[in-house]
């Protein structure tokens, strides 16, 4: 999703600039009538060259968005070349008088929208320079503006009053540089977290309505194999001993209970018992959890885990709901691992008022499309598994006004984050 917004800003960006190169075009013509001069006149045959340049580049620019693999990187090429493009207007429409100077800000502004800080904050600096060279080599001579205002700068101004100008220019980039990536940042974040509240809204309206039908179905399991299983019981004490009779009925009994546990998950999916609600102390709960699955035997000491945990950090759950949330998850990690590797585990305070546990290893990731499904009922990568385990550890969380989000790559591994509301400290 990301990508495909850069692909779009991208593409927004070569219209805006296609636009404002025939703005340009217009411009150049009505200035050409006004002042009586001719195409081949060398001003405006610079002037006319730019803006060939400019409507050429942004074909180019177009054909490579399809076939780019890094869209940052392209979008960093595209504003670098831009200030070029706008210096040249500058240096064409008066230089240091030129009422152009604003496009470099307009430059930093698009940049922010596609660029991490870094990279805006460098596209400011390249504007800095490029107006500060430009001035100096105005000032001393070596450059002769062209438009209205070409009296040498030296003569037309006091030293002070460009100093004071190329101040104020440079400030303003950068100013203008940390505030929109500032911006930015905080909007690219605010739309991460929309997508992903979107993502839990839609699994819990699908697993709600599972959820209804769910119960009932299980209720209805239960109490047939119930009363299967009394009758075989009964059956296997008045019977005569016969070893293969008894090899079967303990068959019977065996897939019976596996059922008869398989039903009660799902009955506990559906509708997930309250539990007794207390206060918690997450960081230590989370230790405890984490020594005893380092000890367990299902790990058997190939994995082994880094811990980073904040202290005195409170929420609201039932012990064992936590203890069932966070030990799913971390045999998830540990399962995903073929061989030796690295679970980590962190948590900390998040802003409105959240408590995050992260649970990271280094297995082999979960695809695009398999990412999908993970919260289905009934749905399992494992040989042996049921499809169960998330699927409860989401209605838990649900149910306990909490909520978590899955990243992953293939072959990189898989981080989820948990959201728990905090609470103060008690006493």
């Amino acid at each position: 999703m990301p990508e495909k917004d850069d692909k779009t800003k991208l593409k927004l960006l070569i219209f805006i600039r296609i636009l404002f190169s025939l703005l340009l075009l217009g411009s150049a013509i009505v200035l050409q009538f006004r002042e009586t001069a001719t195409p081949v006149d060398q001003p405006l045959a610079v002037l006319y060259g730019l803006i060939v340049a400019i409507l050429v580049i942004s074909v180019i620019y177009y054909w490579f968005l399809k076939r780019v693999k890094s869209k940052i990187t392209f979008a960093f090429i595209q504003t670098c070349i831009d200030t070029l493009f706008v210096t040249l207007i500058v240096f064409l429409t008066g230089g240091f008088v030129s009422v152009f100077s604003f496009l470099y800000l307009v430059v930093i502004i698009y940049s922010s929208m596609l660029l991490p800080m870094r990279g805006t904050m460098v596209i400011a600096a390249l504007c800095s320079l490029q107006f500060g060279a430009l001035v100096e080599l105005e000032y001393f001579g070596f450059l002769n503006p062209v438009g209205p205002n070409g009296n040498p700068l030296a003569i037309a101004y006091d030293w002070s009053q460009i100093f004071f100008k190329l101040t104020i220019t440079m400030t303003a980039c950068f100013a203008v540089a940390f505030l929109s990536s500032l911006l930015s940042e905080q909007t690219r974040q605010t739309k991460e977290e929309l997508r992903t509240m979107e993502g839990h809204v839609k699994r819990v309206e699908k697993m709600a309505a599972i959820g209804e039908m769910a119960a009932g179905l299980a209720h209805e399991i239960k109490n047939p194999l119930a009363a299967l299983t009394g009758s075989i019981q009964l059956l296997q004490e008045d019977m005569r001993y016969d070893s293969d009779h008894a090899r079967l009925m303990q068959i019977i009994l065996r897939e019976a209970d596996r059922l008869s546990s398989l039903a009660s998950n799902f009955l506990f999916y559906a509708r997930p018992p309250a539990g007794k609600i207390e206060p918690i102390d997450l960081s230590r709960a989370l230790l405890e959890i984490a020594e005893l699955f380092e000890i367990d035997g299902s790990n058997n000491g190939r994995v082994k885990t880094t811990k980073n945990v904040s202290s005195n950090v409170w929420i609201t759950i039932d012990p064992g709901h936590l203890h069932q949330i966070l030990w799913n998850l971390l045999l998830n990690a540990a399962e995903a691992i073929d061989g030796e590797g690295k679970i980590g585990i962190e948590m900390f305070s998040a802003k409105n008022k959240y408590a995050c546990v992260k649970i990271t290893d280094n297995g082999c990731g979960i695809s695009s499309e398999t990412l999908k499904t993970i919260f289905d009922p009934f749905f399992t990568t494992k040989p042996n598994g049921t499809g169960l385990g998330l699927s409860i550890v989401h209605r838990i969380l649900e149910a306990n006004d909490a909520w978590l989000n899955v990243e992953s790559q293939l072959n990189k591994g898989t981080t989820i984050t948990l959201h728990f509301k905090q609470i103060a400290p008690p006493g």
